[in-house]
């Protein structure tokens, strides 16, 4: 059976902008197509992954705990943080709002942080366990990564519409902010890793891209 070959063999590399695959010179190239800087692999790929994700590990430690909203309505004062307002809407039966902030706001930031760490330290230890279903994982991430934005969306929407004065007023609070760093960071942490540095193992090469 003749060994696979494959792209980065035949020196040739996918441009991260259009994707289109061009022949890589011996130090570096552009793409003929959109002028973006071709690489056989994201740059510094793992080391950026790393760094966005343990902030948004630290970062989401204090947008769980602080008050995603200050609200004010007739004389009395009271902040929620995401799961006080998850636990409101099951308390006062609105338990499909609730799901849908507890998945997207709780659920799917650590899901995703727990999958980019397992898939950066697979790769760290040249882990050659289930290529395709780690990519799956990979695209997984990419594809929920978005949708955590639905709290900030919520408060951006209550904080524009409800201003009332002294009969009801809502404000952002500083859990928001924190929370949709979390969100970013793990959006580049997840823009920052190459999948295919899973693949890599898979053959028997130097990874000095790494």
């Amino acid at each position: 059976m003749t060994e696979a070959r494959t792209a980065r063999a035949a020196g040739l590399a996918s441009c991260h902008s259009c994707h289109l695959l061009s022949r890589l010179p011996a130090d570096h190239g552009v793409c003929p197509r959109c002028g973006a800087h071709l690489h056989l692999r994201k740059p510094d790929s793992i080391n950026r992954s790393w760094a966005y994700l343990i902030a948004a590990m630290i970062l989401y430690v204090p947008a769980n705990l602080l008050p995603v909203t200050h609200t004010v309505s007739l004389g009395s004062a009271q902040d929620d943080t995401i799961m006080s307002g998850v636990i409101y809407f099951f308390a006062t039966g609105m338990w499909p709002i609730a799901l849908i902030i507890f998945i997207a706001s709780i659920f799917v930031p650590l899901l995703k942080m727990m999958i980019l760490g397992g898939l950066l330290l697979s790769v760290h230890r040249h882990s050659r366990w289930r290529p395709v279903e780690r990519t799956r994982f990979y695209r997984l991430t990419e594809m929920i990564g978005r949708w955590s934005m639905v709290d900030i969306y919520v408060v951006t929407i209550l904080v524009a519409l409800v201003k009332l004065g002294a009969f009801a007023n809502i404000d952002a609070g500083p859990g928001a902010i924190f929370f949709a760093l979390v969100v970013i960071l793990t959006i580049l942490a997840a823009e920052n890793f190459d999948p295919r540095l899973i693949w890599d193992s898979m053959e028997n090469t130097d990874d000095r891209h790494r």
